[in-house]
């Protein structure tokens, strides 16, 4: 028989900011249940799927009961009856009901909660977890890239640079590459700790920087990999979420926290001086998303040594994708599957990055709760790298730890190698 969705539930739950967000729940003919909860970003594509929020005074206008009564009503009445296993279909008939560009009218925390709880029932139908659902037989583990310092969007822009992150290179388990990470922030933790007061952490479980300037974060950064004995760009390298479009404006940038603004040239330059002194192996979003020029002039000038990933550039869109690659624009692809609203427009944009030769990330974001479907997207899919934050706070760990167990149950698989040959000593 064939199982058909019989409720579709939606609850108001909270986030790791405090802030409200949709879960939902669908179930099946014979009882079988899927649920999933809508992540948010703290830093945000013009062009991704947007979260309804309710407006007004009340919890500072993000509250979610507007998304969460299309969820039971407008979205329920579509797909009750519809096959659970047919995702294609049902993210077909969200697309039909919110066919606005970034999902304005339903809100992309409806849709991609219900997609995402769909594609969990339909696995537990088959009694399978989601990652054995998409892919029965994978050959490797998504090799980690982890927050140490929180700046930007994510720091209250103590510094200008959102992500002082760490991949670690020589381990060929994940366990292995997660005890490298734990070991580089304690390290850090104690470099941070003999120069004053913690300051806390910023919003994916990181440091808060307690910096005066973005090269001090790198500089810091190097000297905790290397008081670990591991060597920098070797065992462990450095990859940067810079989310340039939170400081550019007609590609010029401004760097608050050093009272700079930079054009376009010297902004390169900046990060090309980076590149040359630490060992970083990967830069997210270069240039603002709107700095097209500026992103294919980082391309061409760092692509042969680094990953340059495209975050708020592509927002997780197979069109964009497919446009940046003819361009010469990015050589990989972050994927959201809240940018893009619902599993089926997520997985064709992983497909399209593939078509292009890309390397692919499959990433969290920065409001999050314990849902665990990025780890299995990224398994299922054969991400290269996965992005979930820091390897603190519950909702972090939640993924980390996840993949500790698809590892196990598979007996034990490689991690997938870096996917450039940028890993040197810095």
């Amino acid at each position: 028989m064939t199982e058909k969705i019989t409720r579709v539930q939606g609850r108001r739950v909270w986030d790791s900011r405090g802030r409200p967000t949709v879960e939902a729940e669908i179930t099946t003919t014979s009882g079988r249940r899927g649920r999933a909860i809508a992540p948010a970003g703290a830093s945000r594509g013009s062009g991704e799927a947007t979260d309804l929020r309710d407006g007004g005074v009340r919890l500072g206008g993000l509250d979610v009961r507007g998304a969460v009564h299309n969820v039971e009503t407008r979205i329920a009445d579509a797909l009750i009856g519809h096959p659970v296993a047919d995702q294609e279909g049902i993210d077909g008939i969200l697309d039909a009901l919110d066919p606005t560009p970034t999902r304005s009218d339903l809100g992309g925390n409806a849709t991609v909660s219900v997609s995402l709880a769909a594609l969990h029932a339909a696995a537990a139908v088959a009694d399978l977890p989601v990652w054995r659902h998409l892919n029965p037989s994978p050959t490797r583990i998504p090799r980690p890239q982890i927050q140490i310092i929180g700046g930007g969007a994510h720091a209250a822009r103590r510094v200008d640079l959102q992500d002082f992150m760490v991949v670690p290179l020589s381990a060929t388990r994940i366990d292995d590459a997660l005890e490298q990470v734990a070991e580089v922030y304690l390290s850090v933790g104690r470099i941070f700790a003999e120069r004053g007061p913690s300051l806390g952490v910023a919003d994916e479980g990181g440091f808060w920087p307690a910096v005066a300037a973005n090269e001090e974060a790198l500089s810091i950064l190097t000297r905790g990999i290397e008081q670990t004995g591991l060597v920098p760009g070797v065992d462990v390298a450095i990859s940067l979420d810079i989310a340039a479009s939170e400081f550019e404006t007609h590609g010029r940038y401004t760097l608050a926290s050093e009272d700079r603004v930079l054009d376009g040239d010297a902004w390169r330059s900046v990060v090309e001086g980076w590149l040359a002194v630490y060992p970083i192996v990967a830069v997210e979003d270069p240039a603002g998303e709107h700095d097209a020029p500026g992103m294919r002039a980082f391309t061409r000038s760092l692509g042969d040594r680094s990953l340059v990933v495209g975050d708020d550039y592509l927002v997780t869109d197979p069109q964009r994708i497919e446009r940046a690659a003819a361009e010469g624009a990015c050589n990989t692809a972050l994927i959201k599957v809240n940018q893009a609203g619902t599993v089926t427009r997520t997985s064709q944009a992983h497909a399209a990055a593939r078509r292009a030769g890309w390397s692919t990330i499959v990433s969290a974001r920065s409001g999050e709760t314990e849902d665990i479907s990025v780890a299995h997207l990224a398994v299922g899919w054969d991400a290269d790298i996965l992005k979930v934050g820091s390897i603190t706070r519950g909702e972090r760990t939640a993924k980390w730890n996840e993949l500790i167990r698809i590892d196990s149950e598979m007996g034990g698989l490689p991690l997938a190698p870096f996917p450039t040959t940028a890993a040197r000593v810095g």
